[in-house]
Formats: C-alpha cells, structure tokens, sequence
C-alpha cells in the first residue's frame, strides 16, 4: 500500500503546478505589450498511478509539469512571410515610383516638357514665321531649344541620382539581410543548447527568432525549414536539438543552424557596364565564398526584388540574339606613352530581330565596353559595330559585331563552338524600370533631333547651307560630336535608295558611251542614243539594284578605342545640347529652302512647325513628337497606379493575417485575467489540501500514541 505521507506527495505536486501556472501567467501579462512575444502556457498531465494492490486497483499520484510552452501556429506565420515579401517589394516601387511621376509631371508650375515644347515649336515658330531673318528672334529661339535641351539634361540627371540612391538602398538591404543571418545562426545556437539540455523550451528565444524572420521576410522571400537532430546511435531517443535553415531567394540558403551564408555588394567596374544610361559603381551581389548571387532571380521576392527592378528594369528588352559567326580583327591599341600598338582581337557577330535593337535609336547597350554572355560563358568585350545589310530576298539583315576585350580581361579565347548559340547582355527584366525610362528620353531625343536637324540641314540661311541646331557634348572631353550623313543609321533605306541611283546612272553612261562607240552605231546621234538608252532602262534600273543589293550594308562602330564614327547613338539625354556653332552665332539658323528666296521667305520653318504633330515626318511609339510626355506619363501612371494598389491590397492582407497570429498567439489580457483566478483557486486548493494533511499526521503521530 502507498505511504501515509502519499497524499502530501499529491498535494505538493498540485502546488507545484498552480505555482508554475501562475508565474507563466504573470509572465504574460509582463509582456502583453512585448512586439512577437508569444502566449505560453503550462503542459500538464497526470502523473502516472500507484498500483496498490488494493480492490481499487491504482491510487492517482498527482500531476506532472511537463513543460512550458509558446502557444504558435507555424501556418500563419508562413502565410504572413509569405505577404510580407510583397509589401516589401510594392513598397519599395510605389515610393520610387511617385518620384518618378513628380521629376516627369507638367503641372505648369515646373518648366515640364509641354511647357518647353511648345515654347519651341509654337511660341518660338510663330515668332520666327513673322520676321525669319531678324536676329533677336533667332536668338529667342535658339534660348528655348536650350531649354528643351536643359529640360532633358535635368531630368537625365533625376533619374541618375534616382538610380544612385537606389543602388545604395541595395547595399543597405544587403547589410540588413546579413545582420539578420547573423543574429538567427546565434539564436539557433542558443536554442539549441537550451533543448539539448532537457526538456526547458527556449520560448522567448524563439520568439525573437521568429520577430527576426518577420523582418526578413520584408527584404527578401523567406522558406523556413526545421527538423530535429537524430541520435544516430539511438535513433528513437529524442535528442531536443534541431536543424534550422533559412532560404532565400528562390531556395539560395541563407542560414543552417549556427551558419550562415554571407552577402557582400561588389561594385562593377568600368569594363562591366550593362546599359548606356547606368551609372557607374552599380553593385552585383555575391556570396562571400566568391559565387555570384543572382539578383535576377524569378523566384525572388521582397523589398529587395523591387529595388532591382527598380534599379535594372528594361521592361524586358535587354540584348539578346543568335551567334552567327566569329573572328579577329587587329585594333590600334593607345600606349601610356602615346605611341600604339597592333594588338589581334577575337570578334564574334550576332544576328538580332527585335525592333529594339533593329532600330539603334531604341537600343540601350553599353558604349563604353560590358560582359557579353556567348552560349553562357561570359567575355569582356571593349566595342560592337551596328550592321545592316540585305539577304538574298533583298530583306534587311540585322547583327551586331563585338570586338572582345584582350588577355588582360578574358582569360580564355573564343572558340568557334559558340556559332549557333545564344549571345546575351544583362538580364530581361520585365518591370519598366529607371533604365527604361532613360531608353525612353533617349529615343526620342535622338529621333527629333535626326529630324529637325535634317530639316535644317536641308534649308538656307541667306545663302550660307544650314546646319544642325541640336547636338551632343563629347563627356570625356571639351567639345561636340559632328555627326556626319555616313554614320547615318536611321536612314538605310534611303541610303539604298541613293547607291542604287547612283549606281543606276553611272551603269546608264556607260552604257550610252558603249552603244555610241559601237562601230554598228557609226554615225548615230546623242539623241539616238538616248532613245536607246530608254529602252534599256528597265534591264538596267534592275541589274543596279541586283548589284548594289549584293554588297550594300551600313555599320556604325561604338566602344572603346573607337574614333571618329560619330553617330547619333552617342547622343543621350544627358548630353543633349545645341550646336555651339549656332549657339555662338543664331544667323546661322536656316529659315528657307532656296539660297535664292528673299529674306521674308519662311518655308523652311513651316516644315519644323508641321513635325511636331505629323506622325509621318516623326513617330514615337505610334504617337507624335508632342505627345511624348503622354506616353511617358502613362507608363509611370500605370506602374505608379499598379503599385500603390498591389501595396495597399497585400498591407491589408498582411494586417488581417497578423491579426489571425495574434488571436492565437497573443496575449488576451481579460483571459489572463480569468486563468489569473483560476489559478490562484488551485493554489489555493493545493495548500488547503497541505494544511488538511498536517493536521492529519498531527493527530496521527502525536494524539494517538504510535
């Protein structure tokens, strides 16, 4: 039979319980305003019977205090990582992108692009049509094309410390994400030396890992994963330790137990330039061991993800195309001592089709050298040349021609095993971020300015030729590229047009110095031979389209070590002013199409009035060159629009699963408040029970002689 002092055993344990149950409930109550602290609660079952060999069988031996546990559903707290990774990365684009909608808004506060368009294509037109030839009015309109060249340069410079300000946020999240890791990988350890030990719980150190991953989670997507830790020498004795581990970005693991991968932000250098607009020092993203962190990821999410699109977003036109063949070429290498020398360069060419590479105005490569990815290895590459040229069915054929950086930067040398395969620059990034924006204000400054100069290009100013109102600073240096009529890539068609006319007429003279010196012919006249010639002119019209077809081609060459070849791919928005020529003397402005027309002849300049709403002299994107703002604005609206929605929607969404967190794990204070009373009563109870049984063995041992 059980001791007579069984009872007290029983009671004590009662005790100990309610003491336990209380203190965790003061304990709570401590921290009810305590952010991702978790509700605990006390474990408890029934101590295992005392058989007692008695007609009742077994005696009750109390309760046993198990453990004390954080009251957590793991599922909600993944639903929330989950949210979370969306507010981060909307949060990030509504904010950028409200900046971007100010820097293009025209309110008519701000000098915005419809305010200095139509300064300069109606204001100061109208002005010109009514005195062509005065000098003031000259000057007044070369001051509003500056301010059309300052409106762009200004805004080009917005979007480059956009860019900055973007990229160091990059860096800072990256910081941030490894200050977290650090401090999860120590928290592992922690715990598990804690749980090692028995059978304690490491709540409130759970409860911070988890408060840790909450702000993770707003960085970067987040999959967690924890198993416990097998005894191999006994694999069914539960050891209480676990592996934690920590993904990110779509699966790259961050954190395994008490290690962590590190991240570090690496500068690229001037050779590894990606568009034409970046700024210099854009960070890529490695792990510390040297392997590359793919900042592209589809998979990853966050506020991270939309600082990178942000930052690298080419709305998905980045340089792709087919390897079609490969080569050498011998490049005039600058010595630091002035001389050159004759240095022997791998060449690889690459056939393109989409039309913004087709067309160069739209095209955002780097001119200043980058990485190319041939079938997935990756080359320096210092320069690329532009070509165009026709097939055997007389259709344009489009490629790009990279002049591969030397030994110092590409290691290996480019074998023949590419053909076929896939070139790349960058990466596709669907998003319309700052790069495409800046692709954007280039194509259009260039398109306008090919136009308008054109135009003037075309008139007189008395009767001295005109010359080029729009132009672009040479950045490296003092100075203005000339842009001569045979870098001309916008116009091959035309160019075409004029080789085979050309060819057409020197083919015809010939022919008709031919027929004339025929003996057969003796005696005809010019006139005879020119009615020959006519009959001729079909035969000969198609044998000099055939022969120029066969062999014509445009190449515009751009990059390192690359001189003259000035075209207007080196214009940007940026860069874009007007000629100083016409700067330092506006008489030089061409207002009329014939040197002969008298000074109040105005033609020319109706020609400039009409680009500005005829679509068929300028088209951007379908519309016309005053409605470029338009197309812009809607763009950033629709991103802008986009954003503010998808943030609102997942805050909401996360606010109710935080909500859903709380109701489970958090502390409900009018139900401590209850369990607070409850608990005391068991407290109570237990002593009252203590108090009973000591007057029972009082009586027993002292009253009653045993």
């Amino acid at each position: 039979m059980p001791s007579q002092f069984f009872g007290l055993n029983i009671a004590y344990t009662g005790l100990l319980a309610s003491n336990a149950s209380l203190n965790t409930t003061s304990n709570n109550i401590a921290n009810v305003q305590t952010q991702g602290y978790s509700r605990q609660e006390v474990t408890q079952q029934a101590a295992n019977a005392l058989r007692v060999f008695q007609t009742y069988g077994c005696a009750g031996a109390g309760v046993e205090t198990l453990a004390i546990e954080r009251i957590r559903d793991e599922f909600y707290d993944f639903r929330y990582w989950n949210n979370n990774q969306k507010v981060g990365e909307y949060g990030q684009k509504q904010y950028y992108m409200k900046q971007i909608e100010a820097y293009f808004d025209d309110n008519g506060k701000n000098a915005g692009f419809k305010t200095v368009f139509d300064q300069l294509m109606i204001t100061g037109l109208q002005e010109l049509m009514k005195n062509p030839n005065d000098l003031n009015f000259k000057q007044q309109f070369v001051g509003y094309a500056e301010s059309l060249t300052e409106y762009f340069n200004g805004l080009a410079g917005n979007l480059e410390k956009l860019q900055k300000d973007v990229n160091e946020e990059i860096k800072v999240t990256v910081d941030d994400i490894n200050s977290i890791a650090s401090e999860i990988a120590t928290l592992n350890k922690q715990i598990n030396t804690i749980e090692m030990t028995g059978s304690m719980k490491a709540n409130e150190l759970r409860d911070r890992r988890t408060l840790l991953l909450d702000r993770l989670s707003e960085y970067v997507d987040v999959e967690v994963k924890e198993t416990a830790i097998q005894d191999t020498n006994n694999p069914g004795r539960e050891t209480g330790g676990s592996r934690f581990i920590v993904k990110i970005a779509g699966g790259q693991v961050l954190v395994d137990g008490s290690d962590y991968n590190g991240l570090e932000c690496v500068a690229r250098t001037k050779d590894e330039k990606v568009n034409q607009t970046d700024i210099d020092g854009l960070y890529d993203v490695y792990w510390v061991n040297g392997s590359k962190f793919n900042l592209h990821n589809g998979g990853m999410g966050g506020s991270l993800k939309g600082l990178v699109d942000l930052r690298d977003g080419n709305n998905g036109e980045s340089f792709s195309g087919t390897i079609t063949g490969t080569g050498t070429t011998v490049v005039d290498k600058k010595n630091p001592d002035g001389t050159t020398t004759k240095v022997t360069h791998d060449t690889v060419t690459v056939e393109v089709g989409k039309h913004y590479l087709t067309d160069l105005n739209k095209c955002n490569l780097s001119d200043s050298g980058g990485v190319i990815s041939l079938g997935n290895k990756e080359f320096y590459y210092d320069s690329w040349t532009y070509n165009v040229s026709l097939d055997a069915n007389g259709e344009p054929v489009y490629s790009y021609t990279f002049t591969l950086s030397d030994g110092e930067l590409n290691k290996s040398g480019l074998s023949s095993d590419r053909i076929g395969k896939t070139a790349t620059v960058g990466t596709s990034i669907s998003y319309q971020g700052i790069p495409y924006y800046m692709a954007q204000m280039n194509e259009w400054v260039r398109t306008f300015s090919q136009k308008f100069n054109d135009i003037l290009g075309s008139g007189y100013s008395g009767d001295i030729p005109g010359i080029d109102l729009f132009a672009a600073d040479i950045m490296s240096q003092e100075g203005q590229y000339v842009f001569g009529k045979e870098y001309r890539y916008d116009q091959f068609e035309k160019q075409l047009e004029e080789a085979i006319e050309k060819q057409f007429q020197d083919d015809r003279a010939q022919a008709k110095q031919d027929w004339l010196n025929d003996p057969a012919n003796a005696g005809a006249s010019d006139e005879d031979a020119e009615a020959e010639m006519l009959k001729q002119e079909p035969a000969l019209r198609a044998a000099a389209e055939a022969k120029v077809k066969a062999n014509f081609s445009i190449s515009v060459e751009v990059g390192k070590n690359v001189e003259g070849n000035e075209n207007y791919y080196l214009m940007t928005a940026k860069n874009f002013n007007i000629s100083s020529t016409i700067e330092d003397d506006p008489n030089r402005l061409a207002t009329k199409k014939k040197p002969g027309d008298g000074v109040e002849q105005n033609d020319l300049i109706q020609d400039l009035k009409d680009m500005a709403t005829n679509k068929g002299t300028l088209s951007f994107r379908g519309s016309s060159a005053s409605e470029f703002l338009q197309c812009i604005l809607g763009d950033i609206a629709l991103n802008t629009d986009r954003a503010e929605t998808f943030y609102s929607s997942y805050k909401d969404v996360a606010y109710s699963i935080d909500m859903q967190r709380i109701s489970i794990s958090g502390v409900d204070e009018d139900e401590e408040a209850v369990n607070l009373v409850r608990f005391q009563n068991g407290y109570n109870l237990a002593s009252k029970m203590i108090q009973t049984l000591t007057e029972i063995y009082d009586r027993l041992i002292l009253q009653t002689g045993v």
